[in-house]
């Protein structure tokens, strides 16, 4: 069995329903290693499928023992936790992904491996500047990858839920893909510290066999995962920092429409004006509203603030490298 430094590519394959296009798809991923001398691995993951998936993948794994692996799951999780799972087993120094429907292309995998390994890339995501999609997904995957960008702060990146995509192994290692995150490991790479993305257009091919597992909801779903990816991202650690001040200034603004209101009322009986109760002005409630909202959100942001404070990754920072001082003789 090849260890981590020994082999130079794993391939993780998340699948669901794909029996047709496995015994293809895998081997043209052996001739493209075998043509550039990769010692590789091949890992696929089956997110439940109810076909003969998982059955084709154990005939590959028999058929060739030294370079295929697989994990099956129970039942169907998704995508995210079929790529988390891959990501675990993999021991290449750089991983690739790619999906089993045959519309990524193995014939990418030098070039990616050589923008991980030779122009120092962490992560190197497809482009798939051609598509054979209807425009009912093209166009909201447009609007969705600008909205990505400028949410994230990656610019270069054209294709975010590109399923062709390079890692150094290290990358892998210290994220952790989850609910529909896959859609944004280039986001949650840059939060981990690994800053070198870059980008490849690569080949889009038109599907072969079955038809999409995913539909349109995906692109409402992915906006809230990209909010709660920046929330986290900027407020994980310091709750206080955001529900605090919007706490504050909801409860300081409720607090003076409501010394006003009353400031009025005094005002009107010292001059012998006609005035009203104070309970029926609109402004006295939306006063009591404003103050009770931002007392709500502040003791929000102090509870977060003690979850954090407690949490047993508070101080769970990665360190790259370290210079440590000389022990004394």
């Amino acid at each position: 069995m090849q260890s981590l430094i020994e082999m130079d590519i794993s391939v993780v394959i998340p699948l669901y329903n794909e029996e047709e296009s496995l015994p293809e798809l895998y081997t043209w991923i052996q001739r493209v290693m075998h043509e550039h001398h990769f010692s590789y691995e091949v890992i696929f993951v089956d997110d439940g499928s109810s076909d003969a998936s998982w059955r084709v993948i154990q005939s590959l794994a028999q058929s060739d023992p030294e370079h295929v692996r697989g994990a099956s799951f129970r039942r169907n999780y998704g995508k995210s936790p079929a790529l988390n799972t891959g990501f675990r087993m993999a021991r290449g120094k750089v991983v690739i992904t790619m999906d089993a429907d045959l519309q990524d292309s193995p014939d990418e995998i030098p070039e990616l491996y050589r923008m991980i390994t030779e122009d120092g890339y962490d992560l190197v995501s497809g482009f798939k500047k051609k598509r054979y999609d209807p425009l009912s997904k093209t166009i909201p995957t447009k609007l969705f990858n600008a909205t990505a960008r400028r949410v994230s702060g990656i610019g270069n990146l054209h294709d975010f839920n590109c399923g062709l995509k390079a890692y150094r192994s290290a990358v892998v290692k210290h994220i952790e893909v989850y609910g529909d995150m896959h859609r944004y490991i280039p986001y949650l790479a840059k939060q981990a510290g690994f800053n070198r993305i870059g980008e490849k257009v690569v080949q889009h091919r038109a599907r072969k066999y079955g038809k999409t597992k995913f539909g349109l909801d995906r692109f409402v779903n992915g906006y809230l995962d990209l909010l709660t990816l920046w929330f986290t991202g900027k407020f994980g650690r310091k709750p206080m920092h955001f529900f605090g001040l919007l706490g504050s200034l909801m409860f300081f603004l409720g607090f003076v429409a409501v010394v006003m209101v009353g400031a009025l009322k005094l005002y009107h009986m010292h001059v012998g004006m006609r005035y009203t109760l104070v309970t029926d002005s609109p402004y006295f409630f939306i006063s009591l509203v404003l103050m009770l909202l931002g007392s709500q959100l502040f003791l929000t942001g102090f509870l977060g603030e003690l979850v954090v404070r407690n949490s047993p990754k508070r101080n769970d920072y990665e360190i790259e490298e370290e210079i440590d001082l000389a022990p004394k003789d």
